[in-house]
């Protein structure tokens, strides 16, 4: 009987034996998943942007707020600290501390209740990557087993890399580096020991912890630990007595974006090619300069305000502007502002919002009567003319079309240059009538326009364009003849293999660089004496077009020096009236030269004068210079009857 018994006992053990083998070798192979993300680690990591001197503007990620430190870049007393307060024989013990757990277990027992932790710095490693927290004797011994696993494999210090960039810092840090950013707007290697302390003290409660909601919380929790580090010998008496005398500054924010809207250019330019673009760690250098920026911004802020005193009847809420500043030889974008207040909009007027451009169309038109032959000198009748059109509601019915000049006058005949300084619209028309539609717009294709209708409203600019792609077209003039592909990336470094990846300048040629001169002189007659007077400025050549559209709803100014480019645009985001007689030149022209007057005191060296290109030529005409290319030659005596159209 006792046989038997003892060997059905046996065989029960076997079972069991044979089952809880079984069992662990299941839990094993169910670790293989966790421990592959442990040691394979690869994080979400923020996109961090850079301007074109190397400044941090912003920080933008989509899943995790985390910038990783590799562990030789961890200063000593960090790893020193955290050592201390989590785990001080880290470096002794396989993964799990045996020794700690059986005097958690005594003490447990004897308090009845759980009082102490045991987990090792690896174990808290796997628990955090593992996420699920729940306290059952399955996920304990899958804790232990992954983090044997990960000891076996990996080195300490590969360990302690991990443990510091994985952990939650609270207030969305992730990452010892992170939160020492955004705390305390430092690098690691620039922090003090308390503050150290004061990082190390977050993990346990990040929470509770927070320095910037419960200060004195943090700074208890930091001073024990400082007291734990003095009572083992791993600071010295006076600096413990130094950092327990400490009360570090706390930030709110890791960073207050410096230039919002070109950071949300930048992402949506690249994001089709690089999806991964912000949760990669990438380091994003824009072409942007901060202290051109600033000047941007405020101009545009400025002028918000202006215009609400001039014009007591606008919407502050619809009121709106927008400002791009680039390099036109390089395409380089030095400034956008895409609104008055991102906080309020992050709808970006520089390059989503699309709107009439008006008399900011003029120079292409007579550029392409000066690429047919036609001169500054030329004459053009500025005279009143009435079209029949088709209603845009109801194409099988005509109305009438009367277009006006600004000034309401008419004329007669005036030389081309004169009709674009002044923004004569009915000139513009006559002009565009005796080139022929189709040329005009041929020219305008050729130049970069898209979806034109065959209307001859376009001549007065009623084609609507973004900031950015008028600014774009512009350079065809600022850059003499070539046009530039702009840009606001100048290059991405990938930390993960050390690659770099850069954005050259792209042109395209359209036309001479002598025939290009010949509208850049008639533009800084624009700016000296025409409808662009408002925005000269001292000691430099502007050149520059207004452009107000029907109904005063869009106010631009479009102009540049010899080295930048700017174009700035005001309206109502509704599309209402800005007011009247609010034009181009009264409301847009003043930012520019308030942009351009401080520009220059922080780059006095911006060149002042533009170059003549070989090829044009003067002669005289009504008793003054003018210039002449062997495109566009002086026209012939008499021009006047030549040049009358049949009506």
């Amino acid at each position: 009987m006792f046989k038997k018994f003892f060997t059905l006992f046996l065989i029960v053990i076997f079972l069991i034996t044979i089952g809880i083998t079984g069992y662990l070798f299941y839990l094993y192979q169910n670790t293989n998943f966790v421990a592959e993300k442990i040691i394979y680690y690869n994080p979400p990591q923020s996109a961090l942007f850079f301007d074109r001197n190397g400044k941090l503007i912003d920080i933008r990620y989509s899943k995790e707020n985390r910038i990783y430190v590799k562990y030789k870049d961890i200063p000593p007393k960090i790893i020193e600290t955290l050592l201390a307060t989590e785990d001080t024989s880290f470096f002794e013990h396989p993964g799990i501390n045996i020794n700690a757990i059986l005097r958690a277990l005594i003490k447990d027992i004897i308090a009845r209740k759980k009082v102490e932790g045991a987990s090792t710095i690896t174990q808290q490693l796997v628990r955090n990557i593992y996420l699920n927290r729940k306290k059952t004797i399955e996920r304990k011994l899958k804790e232990i087993m992954i983090s044997i696993k990960v000891e076996h494999i990996l080195t300490k210090e590969q360990i302690l890399e991990r443990y510091l960039n994985q952990i939650f810092f609270g207030h969305g840090y992730y990452g010892i580096k992170t939160a020492a950013l955004g705390y305390f707007h430092k690098n690691l290697n620039e922090l003090s020991l308390k503050e150290i302390a004061m990082l190390i003290a977050l993990p346990k409660g990040p929470s509770l912890y927070d320095p910037t909601k419960n200060y004195n919380l943090n700074i208890k929790r930091a001073n024990n630990i400082l007291k734990r580090m003095y009572s083992i010998g791993w600071i010295t008496a006076n600096e413990y007595k130094q950092a327990i005398l400490e009360n570090p500054k706390v930030y709110k924010k890791i960073i207050t974006p410096k230039a919002p809207y070109a950071v949300d250019t930048a992402i949506k330019r690249l994001k089709k090619e690089y999806p991964n673009l912000l949760s990669r760690g990438y380091n994003i250098y824009l072409t942007i300069d901060m202290p051109i920026q600033k000047i941007a911004q405020e101009s545009i802020r400025w002028n918000y305000k202006r215009l609400l005193n001039m014009n007591k009847k606008l919407n502050p809420s619809k009121l709106n502007g927008a400002m791009l500043t680039i390099n036109q030889k390089t395409g380089e974008v030095l400034a956008l502002v895409g609104g008055v207040d991102y906080n309020k909009s992050k709808f970006n007027r520089a390059t989503q919002a699309i709107r009439s451009i008006g008399s900011a169309m003029k120079p292409f038109v007579y550029q392409i009567a000066l690429n047919h032959g036609y001169n500054p000198a030329s004459l053009v009748p500025d005279i009143s003319r009435t079209f029949k059109i088709k209603k845009p509601d109801a194409p099988q019915e005509d109305e009438v079309w009367k277009p006006k000049n600004y000034e309401r006058n008419t004329l007669g005949l005036i030389t081309l240059r004169d009709a674009l300084i002044h923004s004569r619209n009915l000139a513009t028309i006559n002009l565009a009538l005796q080139l022929g539609l189709d040329k005009v717009i041929k020219g305008l294709k050729e130049f970069g326009f898209k979806n034109i209708p065959n209307n001859l409203s376009i001549v007065l600019g009623s084609i609507g364009q973004s900031l950015w792609n008028l600014s774009e077209k512009y350079t065809i003039f600022s850059n003499y003849g070539e046009k530039t592909k702009l840009h606001i990336v100048s290059k991405i470094i990938i930390p993960k293999n050390n690659s770099i990846i850069k954005f050259e300048t792209k042109k395209e040629n359209i036309e001479p660089d002598y025939q290009a001169y010949l509208m850049i002189d008639i533009l800084k007659d624009v700016v000296k004496k025409g409808t662009g007077r408002k925005a000269k400025v001292n000691g430099i050549e502007i050149a520059g077009k207004t452009g107000t559209t029907n109904k005063f709803k869009d106010a631009w100014f479009a102009g540049f020096t010899p080295d930048t480019q700017t174009i700035i645009w005001f309206g109502n985001d509704d599309s209402s009236s800005l007011g009247k007689r609010m034009s181009g030149g009264r409301v847009s022209a003043p930012v520019f030269r308030y942009f351009y007057t401080r520009l220059l005191q922080i780059h006095p060296e911006l060149k002042r004068t533009f170059d003549i290109p070989k090829g044009v030529h003067t002669f005289i005409f009504n008793g003054k210079k003018e210039l002449y290319t062997k495109i566009s030659p002086p026209p012939p005596v008499n021009s006047q009857e030549n040049l009358v159209p049949v009506f």
